[in-house]
């Protein structure tokens, strides 16, 4: 087998790869890229078992068709130290699995596997398939709103996951982590289908990586037990956590009679800097609203530190001094979007909601975080 190709699409696509291939596998097969070649194109594998991703890559003087297994370690190093924009020349001698790859003033011998030995991806069961086509920039919002909220608790797989909760006319993503549950409802696109499921956040966080919001619809084709995402020159199939979500809206106060409007970059630096004092056991930091103005409180009794920020708003209710988790906090305030939040309260021991003030009418972003006890 012989094929050129460019080192510069080459190292990128084997970059966008590599990011599902374990650094330790229980199969040391899984170690390696599969390389398949047919006519003009290159299709990049890699697998962890649970998760397969490919990548195509045009290429030239192709021979003939062939698969040859490589070591992705020293392949991206090969990449890393031949100079961009060259190309490359690939001879697979299909008896011995030699592999030498020849570049402008030398070459790279290396030692390749049996492709043979490369698990493939099971086929999903063609009689409970659903397909649907997706803008990307949805799926990027959101998984990008999501992911930063779900645990890291393996006690519970399925809370360690993005739920999928897929209706006739929208698309909802939830996570929850039990301190915190972000709720992200989409109504650009009617799916015309009911079903769910909950994915890993491996192939989540892969997803957010590599997915442009320029790349165009985004095919998802669903079964059972697994979903493949297809874009551009992409292919990613991740299984599902087994199990059923909890009910998430029974979590999520219908009724926080009062509003605090605030600025959110301003919150976030305060709470930042005000953190800094913090308990290092309970990380609290305390919330005193009243009408116009909410201080930022919080003391590490411990150590004699303490700190204490102003910031204005306008508050519609009775004043109240409740309690966060300042990590927490700042992690939906970093991750909420806009300029100004408004914060539903009810009372100190019940759930905040905080939620973008200016919002798209077809989209609704819900950020749930639990108080803590505050001691006088």
């Amino acid at each position: 087998m012989k094929f050129n190709v460019g080192s510069k699409p080459f190292q990128q696509q084997l970059l966008a790869v590599s990011k599902v291939i374990n650094s330790k596998n229980a199969l040391s097969i899984l170690d390696n890229f599969l390389l398949t070649v047919k006519g003009d194109t290159l299709t990049i594998t890699g697998s962890d078992q649970e998760n397969v991703m490919t990548a195509r890559v045009e290429i030239m003087e192709s021979e003939c068709d062939g698969e040859i297994a490589v070591s992705s370690k020293m392949l991206l190093e090969v990449l890393k130290k031949v100079a961009g924009g060259q190309g490359l020349t690939f001879y697979v001698n299909d008896q011995t699995k030699e592999i030498d790859i020849k570049y402008l003033n030398g070459h790279f011998n290396l030692m390749g596997e049996d492709a043979a030995e490369y698990p493939r991806k099971q086929p999903q069961d063609s009689a409970d398939l659903k397909v649907v086509e997706l803008p990307a920039e949805l799926i990027l919002k959101g998984i990008s709103s999501t992911i930063f909220a779900v645990s890291t608790d393996l006690i519970r797989p399925i809370m360690t996951g993005i739920y999928w909760d897929i209706h006739e006319g929208d698309i909802t993503f939830v996570s929850s982590d039990t301190h915190k549950l972000v709720r992200y409802i989409n109504r650009e696109v009617a799916p015309g289908m009911e079903t769910s499921f909950i994915m890993p956040p491996k192939p989540a966080n892969i997803i957010k990586g590599l997915l442009g919001k320029d790349a165009g619809d985004v095919k998802l084709t669903m079964d059972s037990k697994s979903a493949t995402f297809e874009w551009d020159t992409y292919s990613l199939s991740c299984r599902f956590i087994n199990g059923n979500y909890p009910n998430y809206n029974r979590v999520i106060p219908q009724e926080n009679p009062f509003e605090m409007t605030v600025d959110r970059l301003a919150l976030f630096t305060a709470a930042g800097r005000v953190a800094l004092c913090a308990s290092m056991a309970s990380r609290l930091v305390k919330l005193n609203i009243q009408a116009t103005e909410v201080l930022l409180d919080a003391r590490d009794l411990d150590y004699s530190h303490s700190a204490e920020e102003r910031v204005m708003c306008e508050y519609q209710g009775n004043p109240m001094t409740i309690g966060f988790n300042s990590s927490y906090l700042i992690d939906v305030l970093n991750n909420l979007e806009g300029e100004t939040v408004t914060i539903h309260l009810s009372d100190p021991s019940r759930p905040a909601i905080f939620k973008p003030l200016v919002e798209n009418d077809k989209e609704d972003l819900l950020m749930l975080l639990m108080p803590m006890q505050v001691l006088d």
